[in-house]
Formats: structure tokens, C-alpha cells, sequence
């Protein structure tokens, strides 16, 4: 009961896709390694006492209590304490923990380096030297009981393919999995995860449906936007309607499965020959939320041809206009650049004048001109950080063509033409077991 911290820091998953990225950038295999009881392992700086288990009840005195050395699975410090235990063991051998990512370790010997990073008990870890991730191997083993598992395969629910043309990113036994569990194996595929028309709304004389059968259905579809952004804005949609579904949200919650069907092997593609640019699109979808009117915010964000993260979120107020609910998009955006940035300079590499493509002039003309300021005291002031960003030099606009914007596929359901388009764009494509 006594205790102060219990937290332990945990990687994102744009963290584990900006690893595999430059994985394949720098063309260095990606290994994978798990700690055995690794709770166990981690010191307890309070004094805690337990009582004695039934079977090691001390005969003489059944009344005393055990004083803990080490963590016991189901303490609530034993998280944090086992990150502790490996963090001072690794730091102890030469590597340096990531300022921004505390769960990034990164060596140098000369020319060469060695990237970990860690997940609780799970640890992944590539090197420019087979020689590093050898001795990395040795290290580990040396304090912890550990498995090596060898190259990565499948690491928190994503599976990972790697090849000498790149790394595939995806989840199809997972697919397989909620396909037969929500019984569509033998469902008609559909085109596009979302019909264009009619647009989804709150259908209050609608007939009410099983709320635990959707929840369940849109929990399962959630956990799968995590490799399959094609199917990230059907998901989010439908999910505004959990709290009373009726018979239209299941009808679309059914077609997004339907759409799986047709595509269960789709996976994001990140090609060893493709740059390290940091780029990123920014798009909106004006009052497009029939209930109440709140525009949709989207993004997408890439390093070279590889797609690193996407977002698709209800905007927090009502835009007066277009450009206002662009700006706010593009803030949003941006915010996801600056953490990309300083994620980034962990790995050595640097980025200033990111481009954000918008496809709406008036929203980039209020971040670059301070005479249209005036004309938005009524925006959240945490909003305008993103002027902040363009005059450090941090970030800059660029107009581009709407039917050329990439975060246009999480804003609004589109033809079928279109939507092919974007997935290609992209670098989402299909793939064979």
C-alpha cells in the first residue's frame, strides 16, 4: 500500500514503425529477444512485506510475514522496477537511453551502431554490425534468463516480414482470426470499407441492435488500425455510435468486415531503396459530422516512401469555415512532426522545414501571415502553436492538389476509384503467406 511510482514507460507504436523504418532504410535485420520471469528480476527500494503462501507457511511461526528482495508479479512496482533493473544494466555497458523515447537504447563503436528497443519483457533490436547484436546477445544473457527468438516475426500484434527489398508490416492471422470469430469467411467482399452515400448519422428512429456485439465488433477493428490505415476512417466513424448502434451502424460496421474479406493480405511496405524524408499531409472534412457539426481533422505522416503514422479524430469545436477547420487540421498535424522530429534526433538525424501539404490556401496563409491573427481570436490558443513551429523554421506549408492528398482517405468514405489511389499511395499493397 505504501508506495510512490509504479508507472513504467512503454513505446509507441509510431516509435516500433519509425524503428522498422529505418531498419529498412539503413538495410540492417531487426532481431527479437524475450526476458524470461523478467518481473522477477527487478529490485524493490521499498520495505514490502507479504504474507506467507499456503504450502510456505513457516511451521514455527505462521504469523510472520516475507520481506521482499525482489518484485513478485501482481506488485503494482514491478513494471517500473524491472525497467529500472535493465535500464542500469544497460546503461552500465556503454549504451545511451533515447532523450525522447526512454525506451530507446542506442551504442556507437566507431562507424557502426546497435538500436533496442524495449516493451516491457519484449526487446527488439538491429544493428549496422552482426558483431554488436551478438555482444548485445551476450550482455543480456549474462544478467537475465533470456529466449532468442530470431529475427522479428511478430512483435506486439504486428507481424513483420523482412526481405533484402524491405520490411512488410501486417496483420494477417489477426484478419483471419475476426473474420471466422464475427463469421465472415464466407461474406461477399466489398469495394471500399464505407459507402459514399447515404453518410452515416445518429438514425434516432432507427431499430436499436446488440450494443456488446458492436462494441466487440469495433474493439476488434481498433486493434487492427494499428497496420491497415485503409480502414481507419470506417472504423472511427462507426465508433461515435457505441453508446445506442442501430441497425444502419451495423450494416457499416459489417460492410468494413465484408471489405476485409476481400483484402485479409494487406500489409504496409516499406522499400530499402526509398529515402529518409520526413513529409507529412493534412487534410479536413468541413462540418462533415451530421449530429452536431464538428469537422473531422486527419493526417498522415512519412519518412520517404514509408508511412509512419495516421490520424483521423472529430475536431473539439464547431469551424466557423473551412479554413478554420484546415488550420486546426494542420496543427494537429504538425504537433505529429514535431514528436517525429525529436523522435528522430535519438537516431542522429535531424529535420528542420518539414512540409506539411494542405490543400486549403486560406489555412496556410493564416499560419505564414499575421494579418489574418486578427480573424482567429475565437481558435483554441493551444491551436496556434503551429505559427510558432513555421517561424522557428521547424515546419513549413505547401498547397497541394486536393485529389493529390494523401490524408484525404481519413476524412470521408470515397469512390472506389479514389480509394484505390490512396491505398496505393499509400504503400499499402497485397501479399501471399
Amino acid at each position: 500500500l505504501d508506495y510512490d511510482e509504479v508507472y513504467a514507460p512503454v513505446a509507441r507504436l509510431e516509435a516500433i514503425r519509425i524503428f522498422l523504418a529505418y531498419a529498412s532504410y539503413m538495410g540492417f535485420t531487426v532481431y527479437q529477444m524475450d526476458v524470461k520471469t523478467a518481473f522477477l528480476y527487478g529490485d524493490v527500494k521499498e520495505e514490502i512485506f507479504v504474507e506467507q503462501p499456503p504450502g510456505f507457511v513457516h511451521p514455527d511461526h505462521p504469523d510472520y510475514a516475507y520481506k521482499l528482495d525482489k518484485a513478485l508479479y501482481g506488485l503494482h512496482q514491478a513494471p517500473r522496477a524491472w525497467y529500472a533493473t535493465l535500464t542500469e544494466h544497460l546503461l552500465a555497458h556503454g549504451y545511451t537511453r533515447g532523450t525522447i523515447d526512454q525506451t530507446l537504447f542506442i551504442k556507437k563503436v566507431g562507424s557502426d551502431q546497435i538500436l533496442v528497443q524495449i516493451y516491457v519483457d519484449d526487446i527488439i533490436f538491429g544493428s549496422t554490425s552482426e558483431d554488436l547484436c551478438k555482444e548485445f546477445e551476450r550482455v543480456m544473457k549474462k544478467k537475465f534468463e533470456m529466449s532468442a527468438l530470431g529475427e522479428m516475426t511478430l512483435f506486439l500484434g504486428l507481424q513483420v516480414k523482412q526481405s533484402s527489398q524491405g520490411i512488410l508490416i501486417h496483420q494477417g492471422k489477426y484478419v483471419d482470426d475476426v473474420l471466422a470469430k464475427f463469421k465472415f469467411t464466407d461474406a461477399k467482399p466489398a469495394e471500399t470499407p464505407m459507402a459514399e452515400r447515404p453518410l452515416l448519422t445518429e438514425d434516432e428512429e432507427g431499430e436499436s441492435v446488440n450494443q456488446r456485439q458492436y462494441r466487440s465488433m469495433i474493439g476488434s477493428l481498433m486493434y487492427l488500425t494499428a497496420s491497415r490505415p485503409d480502414i481507419m476512417f470506417a472504423v472511427c466513424n462507426c465508433a461515435r455510435y457505441q453508446a445506442n448502434p442501430k441497425t444502419s451502424h451495423l450494416i457499416a460496421v459489417k460492410r468494413i468486415f465484408r471489405y476485409l474479406k476481400g483484402r485479409p493480405r494487406f500489409g504496409l511496405w516499406y522499400p530499402r531503396d526509398s529515402n529518409f524524408d520526413l513529409f507529412a499531409f493534412s487534410d479536413s472534412n468541413f462540418g462533415g459530422t451530421d449530429s452536431d457539426r464538428k469537422s473531422t481533422s486527419a493526417g498522415c505522416q512519412f519518412l520517404g516512401d514509408r508511412l509512419i503514422s495516421w490520424q483521423c479524430k472529430k475536431q473539439q469545436t464547431v469551424a466557423i469555415s473551412t479554413a478554420e477547420a484546415e488550420y486546426v487540421a494542420a496543427s494537429a498535424s504538425c504537433s505529429q512532426v514535431v514528436w517525429m522530429q525529436h523522435q528522430l534526433q535519438d537516431y542522429g538525424l535531424t529535420y528542420l522545414n518539414t512540409t506539411i501539404y494542405c490543400d486549403n490556401d486560406a489555412a496556410i496563409q493564416i499560419v505564414r501571415n499575421p494579418v489574418f491573427h486578427s480573424k482567429t481570436k475565437h481558435i483554441d490558443i493551444k491551436v496556434h502553436f503551429i505559427r510558432d513551429c513555421f517561424d522557428r523554421g521547424l515546419i513549413t506549408l505547401e498547397q497541394i492538389d486536393t485529389d493529390a492528398n494523401a490524408a484525404d482517405l481519413f476524412t470521408k468514405p470515397v469512390s472506389s476509384s479514389k480509394f484505390r489511389v490512396l491505398v496505393d499511395f499509400l504503400k499499402m499493397i497485397r501479399f501471399t503467406d
